[in-house]
């Protein structure tokens, strides 16, 4: 117990020092990790590149999960099987080229493996684009049908994966050792995940194929409220409280709830702390696009439409999230001088405004530079896949390669526990 605290990750107790002074490590940092962005979207992702899956679903679905498995390996397994002492000592480029590959291919694995091979072969077929097409859908929906299905699974995961071990911090389980800690807090998040998934996601799919499946999925129970069929209505707020998750562990540093002492109260009031954000953010924001845009119609499309206002309200909380970790990351969380409460106020000042901006640019450079449509509401402008690759880039380089080169470890900080077996690399 440190601090306070029941259970604390290798990358909290981790000593980190700049080698390279501000404001220049921070723009050297945030080139480098966009460079390797861009070169992982052309050769994956762009419709003019190598392999060219943003379809849009098809390749935002790998990017979910990629994001999920890098959330598992450094939240959950606390990089296990990996001697702590290992991951300490290793050159960044040597460990982040061996995180990152078991990083794909678990995350090919669960696709491959778990969606396609399994559950969607013997039990959903919409989880698989290959039961999907055996049934008569053609080739491109059966895609992009499952693909929207595996990667809401993942959407979920993002929200709720990482709330146990920051909030919670892995109470009541906290005294096991990896991989046992590792596996029941996985289980536990994941069971949590599939509830969340058959309560907000599984009643889309019932009014998704024709004729509607009544007897198979439940009538959307958000349509009398929020007037849409579609999903996107949970996918919003769902997304605006994965980016509420991850601003309050760094951004706020997950304040105010860490101040209360003793779980499992710190994490209820942290959950709920979460959801509250999440929340708030959501109808912010389909109020400001009621106010630029006019009150959406039901039954309309594209840019009026209620769904894809749901749809953008994840979009804008995405965004914001990029520009939070950039200055978490980066810029080392500016600023650290002042009052808890005067520092967070600063901050989020801070991403809020360079937020707006960041909406227009997309919007203006993305066509040209991700070969995605112009437009706000086209089908294939579909922001939140490259704004979470960036964000899973930017984890690569800071959760895996300690930020290199322009960060470097200062000093041992994980102190092996004799019973606790880990692999070395």
């Amino acid at each position: 117990m440190k601090d306070g605290h029941l259970d604390t990750l290798w990358l909290e107790d981790r000593k980190l020092t700049n080698l390279i002074t501000q404001p220049i490590r921070g723009i050297l940092g945030t080139v480098l990790s966009f460079a390797f962005f861009m070169a992982l979207w052309w050769i994956f992702m762009d419709p003019r590149g190598v392999l060219r899956w943003y379809t849009p679903q098809y390749g935002y679905m790998y990017i979910r999960w990629l994001l999920i498995v890098a959330i598992w390996q450094a939240y959950i397994f606390n990089f296990w099987p990996f001697n702590l002492k290992w991951m300490e000592g290793s050159h960044p480029l040597k460990k982040g080229l061996i995180l990152v590959g078991i990083n794909f291919a678990v995350t090919g694995l669960v696709i491959w493996g778990f969606f396609y091979g399994i559950l969607g072969k013997f039990s959903i077929p919409y989880m698989s684009q290959f039961e999907l097409h055996k049934l008569g859908m053609t080739e491109f929906f059966a895609r992009e049908y499952s693909s929207l299905a595996v990667l809401m699974f993942a959407a979920i995961a993002s929200w709720l994966s990482p709330i146990w071990p920051s909030a919670f911090e892995n109470y009541p389980w906290h005294s096991l050792k990896q991989p046992a800690k590792g596996i029941t807090v996985f289980s536990f998040t994941f069971l949590l995940t599939t509830y969340a998934f058959f309560v907000f996601m599984h009643p889309h799919y019932n009014v998704l194929f024709y004729p509607w499946q009544k007897f198979a999925a439940a009538f959307p129970w958000w349509y009398e409220s929020f007037k849409t069929l579609s999903g996107n209505f949970n996918v919003g707020w769902i997304m605006c409280g994965t980016a509420a998750v991850w601003m309050v562990e760094t951004t706020w540093e997950k304040y105010p709830f860490r101040l209360i002492k003793s779980q499992p109260w710190r994490g209820i009031a942290g959950f709920l702390w979460i959801l509250l954000i999440a929340f708030t953010m959501f109808f912010v924001f389909i109020f400001m696009q009621d106010v630029v845009w006019g009150e959406s119609i039901e039954g309309a499309k594209r840019l009026m439409a209620p769904d894809w206002r749901y749809l953008h309200t994840g979009e804008l909380a995405v965004m914001m999230l990029s520009i939070a970790l950039t200055l978490y990351f980066y810029f080392d969380n500016w600023p650290k001088k002042f009052s808890t409460e005067v520092n967070l106020f600063i901050r989020t000042a801070v991403i809020v405004v360079i937020s707006f901006g960041f909406h227009y640019v997309y919007y203006a450079v993305s066509p040209g530079l991700l070969g995605t449509q112009a437009g706000y509401s086209h089908p294939q402008q579909f922001p939140m896949a490259p704004i979470i690759l960036w964000i899973v880039v930017m984890l690569y380089h800071n959760w895996f390669m300690d930020g290199w080169p322009g960060k470097s470890i200062k000093q041992p900080a994980a102190q092996e526990v004799s019973n606790e077996k880990h692999v070395s690399a």
